[in-house]
């Protein structure tokens, strides 16, 4: 046998595998839906940036007579926007240009993706405490709730308590989870003992939760003694986070202990008896039953692990480098934000940590395109409804860029069951 013909079993066998991968390519797998559901989000985004700039709009009054007007001014104002949301996220082109000649510092190189760590990392907290209530089967709405407690127990031990740097450090993140965990052990337990639906309970939580955070920052020894307004004392440095980078960068440790909590999730859910369980229950709580695991149980230790996980996610908003006081909107809607969070992570832990990285991308990328371009900071809510739209109907990215219909047939069906 010839060296050709040798060769030519190999040739094909990279053929074929080089077909099948563009073949799989534009099928409707996970990672081309994000991809396009995220570019269709741009598109529409886009349009909206056109339609909101009246200057932009007036050249289309003349469109039939000077196309080419309309189209460059709007490819102008959408161009400028999404630059300036790139430069804000992740890194802007003349900063670098300065720092390497020599004409600008470092700061300005790594302050974008400082900002977007810095949204990150209690997005991912929420989105994780989110996720991790689906895959037991619940729906746990009251992440904001359970992230308020948290913000309250941590910033309450943060300046109430004197204890030394590492160590008040550390009890103000404990209280933080402990405050979440038993804001989430309660419709834990409701929906064990009583069948009581985790959906109204939460929802409720959250009210109560928002509701004493404005009660509590407004009594003796928690307002702010200097100040007439719904504000507490500061936290003390030694319960901050350190920064990573600096003092001129915003980026702190909370990132690395949003790593660490991405990477212990995905260990109790995959590796674990209780994340066995807990998944076993998720699918088919009556035969888990059966088989004898503690349904009731189960609910309870997801709701109060989930609300730890959100507990730490708020205090992170006030022991971090976001705020050192408590507010009426000290926590934002971190809470809510983790709900969407978790969908477009499709409820799996580094899905999540991704998901969270965009969102984070967007909200610091947002700051710079509303300040440099004039665009309305809601637009970015508006690209994160659109994206989570997107991703959780493939069947409607499919039918736009008509991508393979077995793979997106599969995709829905593991949408429908994924928590």
């Amino acid at each position: 046998m010839s060296l050709t013909e040798e060769k030519a079993p190999e040739q094909h066998e990279r053929e074929s595998f080089g077909q099948a991968f563009l073949h799989g390519l534009w099928a409707a797998n996970t990672v081309t839906v994000t991809i396009l559901a995220v570019v269709l989000a741009l598109v529409i985004g886009g349009i909206l940036i056109i339609i909101s700039d009246p200057d932009v709009l007036e050249t289309y009054s003349y469109f039939t007579a000077r196309p080419q007007d309309a189209l460059e001014a709007s490819w102008t104002v959408v161009s400028e926007a999404y630059a300036n949301l790139f430069k804000g996220s992740i890194v802007d082109p003349s900063a670098v240009s300065a720092w390497i000649s020599g004409d600008g510092g470092w700061v300005p190189v790594f302050r974008p993706i400082s900002e977007t760590l810095t949204y990150t990392t209690p997005l991912v907290f929420t989105g994780l405490s989110v996720a991790l209530a689906f895959r037991g089967g619940l729906f746990n709405i009251g992440a904001q709730g359970q992230a308020i407690i948290g913000v309250i127990m941590a910033a309450l031990v943060g300046f109430l308590i004197p204890l030394p740097p590492v160590l008040h450090l550390i009890v103000a993140l404990l209280a933080g989870a402990l405050g979440g965990a038993v804001w989430g052990f309660i419709p834990g337990f409701l929906k064990a003992r009583t069948g009581a639906h985790e959906v109204i309970n939460t929802i409720m939580l959250n009210y109560v939760a928002i509701y004493f955070l404005t009660w509590i920052i407004v009594q003796k020894g928690v307002q702010n003694p200097g100040r007439t307004d719904a504000i507490s004392k500061p936290v003390d440095s030694s319960a901050q986070l350190p920064r990573l980078l600096g003092d001129d960068l915003r980026v702190h440790l909370g990132i690395v202990l949003a790593v660490a909590a991405v990477w212990a999730v995905a260990w109790l859910l995959d590796r674990s008896t209780l994340g066995f369980e807990l998944r076993a229950v998720g699918n088919n709580p009556d035969a888990s039953r059966t088989a004898g695991i503690s349904v009731t149980a189960t609910y309870v230790a997801v709701m109060v692990i989930s609300g730890a996980l959100a507990g730490l996610g708020g205090a992170n908003m006030v022991i971090g480098s976001t705020a050192d006081a408590l507010t009426p909107l000290v926590v934002a809607q971190i809470g809510f934000d983790g709900i969407l969070v978790a969908l477009l992570g499709r409820v799996k832990p580094w899905g999540v940590a991704l998901a969270a990285l965009l969102f984070g991308a967007l909200r610091a990328g947002g700051n710079t395109m509303q300040s440099v371009s004039s665009i309305s900071l809601e637009l970015v809510t508006v690209l994160q409804a659109l994206i989570v739209i997107f991703i959780a109907a493939p069947a409607l990215v499919k039918a736009i860029f008509r991508l393979r219909a077995a793979r997106a047939a599969r995709l829905s069906t593991s949408l429908a069951k994924g928590w």
